[in-house]
């Protein structure tokens, strides 16, 4: 769009802008010999003196663009060198109005410009804003997210340690079950003992027989001793199902809330006792167990652990094989392994095993949670797990685990 400086006619008035009139007065009335006056077309005088009334004054129309713009007038003077000036005046009105307009121009532009920044910043504060509400926006609901997702980790690890906390309930129970079941054997056969005691004791009351042959004749010698071996069968069948009871309490942990400082070989002596019946038949354990200090630590979240790696060992057997625990220190850490004979983790398979949901059973057989689990633990607890492996040779997972301060 073209400057409206272009659009419209220039007067007299601004094509003498910019320029001391007083001193173009002087000079032209030093060329012309008499003082001079410049007037607009209406009789206003811009430049020099008017005229004194009554003189003879002489006057030369001033053009710019054809336009009558002024008059250049003197008194008593000739007449063609008035024209002269005049035309020197309107050579000088042309370059005025060149500079006129380019200063005009640039005035334009510049407040064209002003206002286009002033519109862009505008934008730009808009968008700020919009922006800033988008990135609060966008911050709480991440916040809320992670909050959700903190929320569903939780109840994948208590979903994980109740599936292996399942997977252990038939043979727990199966174990319990045992030996509850000789000893209620054992105190019924007790029990008929008793009653055998009773009789003999009523036959010697009420029969006169001898007491020595009496005693003889229920062989009550034999009553007594083996009532004693069964006693003591039930006693100890008693607390096997109290170790039993403890291991498994020892590994939901239900009796325990926060950290405490417990010995790690005796929480994986516990840990293998709940796994016995998973092993039996299908590998044997063999601890070889060093001498570790205490550590603090989430017992219930660390068994998990162990048991998960146990479980994992086990169903890599492909027949009858051996699990092998060490521990020891190292570097000021304690250093678990768990080492199977198993059939080993294939290499393009072997850096996906801690993904998430990622197992190579059948449907239905695994949740894909259980190494992702371990690892999320020990790592909580500020240790690492790494894995070793060769297929068709076993398979190696060591837990690295901080002593902590002395």
């Amino acid at each position: 769009m073209q400057p409206k400086g272009f659009e419209r006619a220039l007067g007299v008035g601004e094509l003498l802008s910019g320029i001391a009139r007083e001193t173009l007065a002087a000079e032209l009335g030093r060329a012309l010999g008499r003082p001079i006056s410049v007037t607009t077309p209406s009789g206003e005088t811009l430049l020099g003196e008017p005229a004194e009334p009554g003189e003879t004054v002489r006057r030369v129309p001033l053009r710019y663009d054809l336009e009558v713009v002024g008059y250049l007038q003197a008194s008593a003077c000739d007449e063609g060198r008035l024209r002269a000036l005049g035309g020197i005046l309107e050579l000088f009105f042309l370059a005025s109005a060149r500079y006129f307009l380019a200063s005009e121009l640039h005035q334009e532009v510049v407040q064209a410009d002003f206002h286009e920044l002033a519109h862009k910043h505008q934008l730009l504060a808009h968008s700020e804003a919009r922006y800033k509400a988008l990135a609060a926006e966008l911050e709480a609901r991440v916040q809320e997210q992670v909050g959700l997702i903190e929320h569903t980790q939780r109840q994948l690890y208590q979903a994980e340690k109740m599936a292996s906390v399942g997977q252990l309930a038939a043979g727990v129970a199966h174990e319990i079950n045992n030996p509850l079941g000789f000893i209620r054997s054992n105190l019924n056969t007790a029990r008929s003992y008793v009653e055998t005691l009773e009789t003999f004791g009523r036959t010697l009351k009420t029969q006169g027989v001898p007491q020595a042959s009496a005693w003889v004749e229920a062989d009550l010698d034999f009553v007594l001793d083996d009532f004693r071996a069964l006693l003591a069968e039930s006693l100890a069948g008693a607390e096997r199902v109290a170790r039993i009871v403890a291991d498994l309490k020892g590994f939901s942990a239900v009796d325990q809330a926060g950290e405490a400082s417990v010995d790690l070989n005796e929480q994986l002596r516990s840990v293998g006792d709940i796994a016995a019946t998973q092993f039996r038949g299908r590998a044997e354990l063999v601890l070889d167990l060093g001498p570790l200090p205490a550590v603090r630590c989430q017992p219930g979240q660390l068994n998990q652990v162990f048991l998960n790696l146990m479980l994992n060992a086990i169903q890599a057997m492909e027949g009858r094989g051996q699990i092998r625990i060490a521990t020891d220190v190292r570097d000021h850490q304690i250093r678990v392994r768990i080492a199977d004979t198993g059939r080993g983790i294939p290499e393009d398979i072997l850096p996906r095993i801690f993904e998430p949901f990622f197992t190579t059973r059948e449907v239905g057989q695994g949740t894909g949670l259980g190494l992702t689990v371990s690892r999320d633990i020990v790592v909580a607890h500020g240790g690492r797990i790494e894995v070793e492996s060769r297929v068709g040779a076993g398979t190696t997972f060591t837990v690295w685990l901080p002593i902590g301060p002395d």
